[in-house]
């Protein structure tokens, strides 16, 4: 038998028996559709996430007060952990490689100009915070690299705050009270959004120092630092690591690269992508066990059919091919069905939720297409070799 009777006759047993074709299909449709919506949102959310994250800049290291892992010993050796301050972010500066240094210290306090006030969050910062979080100002000038111990009174606004409390009003130069201090505005920041849920917009910029004193704390939230992109980083953390024990007399700080907190949340955020797309295989495994039925059911259907050609000279093999044929036939229709649903169901569903992040992940998309063959395969195994195994006198019998 050659290989274009095989496909004439694979072809002829799908179109002639419609109804029970569509239903198979369709069960594999949805499943792959199922696989290519749930990973394109996966996917996107991935996507998302990442950006969102890296929108503060690239080649960033962060450092925060008191040390992430312990160890076994005294516990007042932890009780006695330094505070960071201005100055360990000025003396990690000095450091090769490091270009720009930025303290960190924030909390909450109302802001008041002549006739609107409202509560924000203020962030203490240094001059080089443009730099290491990749803003940019629309109005004015950002903080200027004063002394941190005699810093000026200066404050920039964030995009949406300066529009409420100076609404249709340039507001640099004008003055501001921030928890009963009064702050000369130097510029407006230019609009960045929210990131990973904290809103840029709705902040104020002052001086680290200004701020520390403001809170009545002694130690900084963190300490940033950017640095050159040829720099190696376990060499540079290893600086910065030396530097701030000198400094300290112990290891009482935690050291976080940007690189390291991207491949944490790339790894969660894949393997919930794996897991949604585990979650739409489901559908293909309902999949699976209907084309078994549907093969089984023609198997003895056409039990006449397998009869006369077994006695017309077809061999087991070509039985057995004709009937994986059909199985695999079908299921390949329904991953091309299934995909064609599952991509328009992706675009559809970007269009109508604009805010919903979706993008698809072509390796699932070939993965899936790939499994709905091997369901095929392996669902039409056992009818094939049941019809492969018929005696040919039985079989022309049966009625």
């Amino acid at each position: 038998m050659k290989l274009s009777d095989l496909l004439h006759l694979s072809l002829s047993s799908v179109f002639s028996y419609r109804a029970r074709s569509i239903l198979t299909t369709l069960g594999i449709a949805i499943g792959i559709a199922s696989v290519v919506l749930l990973t394109a949102i996966g996917e996107g959310i991935h996507r998302f996430v990442l950006s969102e994250f890296t929108q503060f800049g690239t080649h960033i290291i962060g450092i925060t007060p008191g040390k992430s892992e312990t160890h076994g010993g005294s516990t007042s050796t932890f009780a006695n952990t330094r505070p960071l301050t201005i100055e360990d972010a000025e003396a990690l500066l000095r450091i090769p490689h490091v270009i720009a240094s930025v303290p960190v210290v924030q909390g909450a306090a109302k802001v008041e100009a002549a006739i609107l006030a409202r509560d924000t969050t203020i962030l203490g910062v240094g001059a080089a915070t443009r730099e290491v979080w990749s803003l940019e100002i629309s109005l004015g000038q950002f903080l200027p690299p004063d002394d941190s111990r005699s810093a000026r009174s200066f404050v920039v606004l964030g995009h949406k705050v300066a529009n409420e409390i100076f609404p249709n009003q340039n507001p640099v130069g004008e003055r501001v009270k921030i928890a009963n201090e009064r702050y000369r505005v130097i510029g407006v920041m230019a609009s960045k959004g929210q990131i990973l849920g904290f809103d840029m917009d709705d902040a104020v910029y002052i001086p680290a120092a200004k701020a520390l004193a403001m809170f009545n704390r002694e130690s900084l939230m963190e300490i940033d630092l950017l640095y050159h992109p040829a720099a190696d980083i376990d060499d540079l953390t290893a600086e910065i690591s030396k530097t701030l024990k000198q400094r300290h007399r112990r290891e009482d700080f935690t050291i976080i690269t940007q690189q390291e907190m991207v491949d944490v949340l790339g790894s969660i955020l894949s393997t919930l992508t794996f897991a949604v797309a585990v979650i739409g295989s489901i559908s293909l495994l309902v999949g699976a066990i209907g084309v078994l039925t549907i093969m089984t059911i023609a198997v003895n259907e056409r039990t006449s059919e397998v009869g006369l050609l077994r006695a017309l000279g077809a061999r087991r093999r070509q039985i057995l091919t004709l009937f994986l044929g059909e199985a695999i036939l079908l299921a390949l229709v329904g991953g091309i069905l299934g995909l064609g649903i599952g991509l328009g169901s992706a675009l559809l569903l970007s269009w109508l939720v604009p805010a919903l992040p979706v993008n698809i992940a072509w390796s699932y998309v070939i993965a899936s297409i790939l499994l709905s063959a091997f369901i095929g395969l392996i669902a039409g195994v056992l009818p094939a070799r049941h019809a492969a195994k018929l005696d040919p006198v039985e079989a022309l019998r049966a009625e």
